[in-house]
């Protein structure tokens, strides 16, 4: 350090937020600290000519007319309102908002020296309250809204105070551009920078809604608009504010009517009649489609930019219908208003779309007017056939299946129309049947990880289930027009953020209104607002974003209420949710019958070891309901067809006198099965290795004497024996075996793939294998239910009777053999 020269030492000096510490390690940094220049310099370069002088005079210490004499001539910013502040501060009257004791550490010589250079450079200053720069300031921003007649304080005034006076520009300065562009080159004078991060706060302002005391033309807006744009060519309106501005077509007219001047004129970077129809399509998946204020802004966007997009249309078709359904409104009304929105003649794709919809939950309406005015292809006649009609409902009602959150329309359509009962066993039965070997293999990677149950799909979670299904149409094909429903209802790319031909960003598409965006700029911290960016609307209402209905009824409570628990159509959308991991139907399904009081494992849907292959295949871990379920008395089955009827006509719910019993099974009937459920829950005894083989039964070879009649007879010790328990497999020892043997063979293939891994890396690299979720979920409650097991055991049988308790060590040659007993054999 003693080596390094002064102006190493003067950069080390830069870089430190307090170089008090420094100074005091040797003599020769206290004195290089002591020289003016240094010291005038350290604040320039660390804080530049704009902040110098502010932080200067908070480390009043260090503060000489020295420095100040070099501050000043080296280029530091000297504003008339920063003066007036160090005059409020320093004398103890108003500064809001400065908390510390800044310019008071000042001595007094060096700031009455520091008023000379203030008083030298402005002459005469105001000092009186509300007469400095900053109140002024102030009152043009609060005065804004009011009209010019009754403003005190116009733009000229502003105006002169950044031209004249060298004042810093505030942090709401974006403000004032949206006020009165014309400021925005006395501003960069000044060294002011528009960020791009102030863009759409500063154009929210310029198209907010005026106050009714003061309205402004639509003209004047677009003036502004224009000259902002002219002073500053990196400003432009987005097509996030200008959604925003649509949104409030109907509230805020001239913002409306400024922004479809501006389309006219050239002056967006986009087309206005593409931004609405992007915005429209938006809604189609969206619960704000069933509000009727958004309602009245859709259908009053596409009046103004009618477009031809099957989606767009698709959403006006929607908001109509959903309308009439709670007007109840007649054949001859809706067609008034379609024609009048342009959207006729109404097909029966149309129809198709509109109930397949997530927030249509009526159909009444709908279809009394598909029976009467919409297009039957066959013969080119108005109005679909009662043929037709039923047709179509079974088509419906095969979509309905997959759209989770459609349980109240297709509960509505079974009950309306016999025909879809068998429609739906049929359907389920054959298309939705999952197999295991239907599941791809966790060794597949990202296959498996990406493989769902069309059925029971949570929505609350990821949001309804797309339809991607066609109508199949007796002539093969639809119109050119007409794009499949696939196309309507992929809306992934919407309201994603567009670029214009030269590359600039134009932002994304939100549903948020102008007034609720500007009112989340108001009440965001100054801080806040500088680092955020408005790309994905994060601060938005979530009723209206949801993509399920207010009050959903999930399509697997219904077929589990409807088809019963032990039904093969319920054991299909069982499996379904298994893969899914849906933990609200499983918790509908395996917890509850009714959704408030907790039933009987009896009326619950059955678990299988089919799940738990499949899970196991998948390398998933399986939900804790079925860990649950299984605690607690669940019956072992190896798949659906261990419990469900084979009706071929109608699955109905399944008779447990029907069933076969299997051999050492308990009967659920019986009472030694529910004393043997009802047991409680004890502390867990540690049991013994697995026996390579049966122990065989201990014999007696002593001989009675003349004494022992009674033994002889054997008739006490058979009552005796009689009442003693049955040693039987119950279910939950089923569970234990079939699930370690499961967990052997996926621990199996897991070292086989740790192998083929380990040999196609080059050599001499660790690799590292993660077991899959599934052998780790199942080892450790194993683990759980062998205790719970054996406390159930001995509690049943007393500890008379050995339990075993099978380890889960897979290699045979550490088995634990049993001891023979030495016992002297008597003749």
């Amino acid at each position: 350090m003693e080596r390094l020269c002064d102006e190493v030492i003067q950069l080390i000096f830069y870089e430190l937020i307090d170089p008090t510490s420094l100074t005091l390690v040797c003599k020769r940094f206290h004195r290089f600290s002591q020289d003016p220049y240094v010291r005038a310099h350290y604040f320039l370069s660390r804080y530049g000519p704009t902040e110098a002088m502010f932080y200067a005079l908070g480390r009043g210490k260090v503060l000489t007319e020295r420095v100040l004499d070099i501050l000043l001539t080296s280029g530091a910013h000297l504003s008339r309102y920063l003066i007036q502040i160090s005059m409020h501060h320093y004398f103890y009257t108003q500064a809001h908002f400065i908390k510390t004791p800044w310019v008071r550490t000042v001595r007094m010589g060096v700031f009455v020296y520091f008023l000379k250079l203030a008083e030298e450079r402005y002459g005469e200053i105001p000092r009186g309250k509300g007469e400095d720069d900053g109140s002024l300031f102030s009152s043009f921003l609060k005065e804004s809204r009011l009209p010019v007649q009754l403003r005190h304080v116009s733009w000229e005034v502003i105006r002169d105070i950044l031209e004249s006076y060298s004042d810093p520009l505030m942090s709401q300065f974006p403000l004032a551009l949206a006020i009165e562009p014309r400021l925005l080159p006395y501003a960069v004078k000044n060294g002011f920078y528009m960020d791009s991060k102030y863009r759409d706060f500063v154009f929210r302002k310029m198209f907010e809604r005026p106050p009714p005391s003061n309205e402004i033309s639509p003209e004047d807006i677009a003036h502004n608009v224009r000259e902002l744009c002219r002073l500053d060519s990196t400003m432009f309106v987005s097509r996030t504010v200008a959604a925003e501005v649509c949104m409030e077509a109907r509230s805020n007219d001239s913002g409306y009517t400024a922004l479809k001047q501006l389309d006219k004129s050239g002056h967006l970077l986009f087309e206005l009649g593409n931004l609405v129809e992007d915005l429209l399509k938006t809604f189609l998946k969206t619960r704000s489609i069933s509000s009727q204020h958004t309602i009245e802004i859709l259908r009053y966007l596409f009046t103004d930019f009618p477009t031809s997009d099957p989606t767009a249309r698709l959403v006006i078709l929607v908001t109509v219908f959903v309308t009439s359904e709670n007007l109840h409104s007649t054949t001859a009304s809706i067609h008034g208003k379609l024609d009048a929105l342009g959207l006729l003649p109404l097909t029966r794709r149309d129809v198709y779309n509109i109930l397949v919809n997530p927030f249509v939950e009526r159909y009444q309406v709908l279809l009394e007017y598909a029976k009467r005015e919409v297009t039957a292809r066959e013969n080119g006649s108005k109005g679909l056939s009662a043929v037709e009609i039923r047709q179509l409902v079974e088509e419906v009602g095969a979509k309905l299946l997959e759209v989770a959150c459609k349980g109240k329309l297709l509960k509505k359509l079974y009950d309306g129309f016999p025909s879809l009962h068998d429609s739906i066993i049929r359907l389920v039965t054959e298309k939705y049947q999952i197999t295991v070997a239907d599941v791809p293999s966790w060794v597949d990677g990202e296959v498996s990880r990406s493989f769902e149950g069309k059925l029971c799909q949570d929505f609350a979670k990821q949001g309804p289930l797309e339809p991607t299904g066609e109508v199949n149409d007796e002539e093969g094909k639809e119109e050119d027009q007409e794009s499949d429903v696939e196309d309507l209802y992929d809306s992934s790319s919407l309201g994603e953020v567009e670029e214009s031909e030269s590359g600039v960003d134009l932002g994304s598409i939100t549903q948020e209104s102008l007034t609720t965006m500007i009112r989340h700029d108001e009440i965001t911290p100054v801080r806040s607002r500088r680092r955020t960016h408005y790309l994905y609307g994060p601060f938005t209402d979530s009723s209206g974003k949801m993509q399920y209905p207010h009050d959903p009824l999930h399509v697997g409570r219904w077929i589990k209420s409807q088809f019963g628990t032990k039904s093969s159509v319920t054991a299909v959308f069982m499996t379904h949710a298994v893969i899914n991991d849906n933990s609200s139907v499983l918790n509908n399904y395996l917890m509850y019958a009714d959704g408030t009081q907790a039933s009987p494992v009896s009326s619950h849907v059955p678990v299988t070891f089919k799940h738990f292959q499949i899970l196991a295949r998948l390398g998933r871990a399986p939900n804790f309901y079925l860990y649950h379920d299984i605690e607690f008395g669940a019956d072992f089955y190896l798949d659906e067809n261990d419990y469900a009827t084979k009706d071929d006509d109608v699955r109905k719910a399944y008779d447990s006198n029907k069933v076969k019993t299997e051999i050492g099974h308990i009967s659920p009937t019986s009472p030694l099965h529910d004393k043997f459920e009802a047991l409680p829950l004890g502390p867990p005894q540690r049991g013994k290795k697995r026996p390579r083989r049966t122990a065989t039964t201990v014999r007696s070879y002593a001989v009675p004497d003349s004494d022992d009649d009674a033994i002889v007879d054997g008739s006490d010790y058979m009552e005796e024996y009689e009442k003693k328990p049955k040693l039987v497999e119950s279910s939950l020892s089923k569970w234990i075996r079939h699930l370690s043997e499961l967990m052997k063979e996926e621990q199996r293939k897991y070292k086989d793939h740790k192998k083929r891994i380990e040999l196609a890396s080059e050599p001499g690299t660790k690799t590292r294998v993660m077991k899959t979720e599934f052998l780790r979920s199942v080892s450790s409650h194993l683990r759980s239910l062998r205790k719970v097991e054996e406390t159930r055991r001995l509690k049943l049988y007393g500890p008379e009777v050995s339990v075993e308790n099978y380890s889960d060590d897979g290699d045979d040659e550490y088995q634990h053999k049993a001891t023979r007993s030495k016992r002297r054999r008597v003749m």
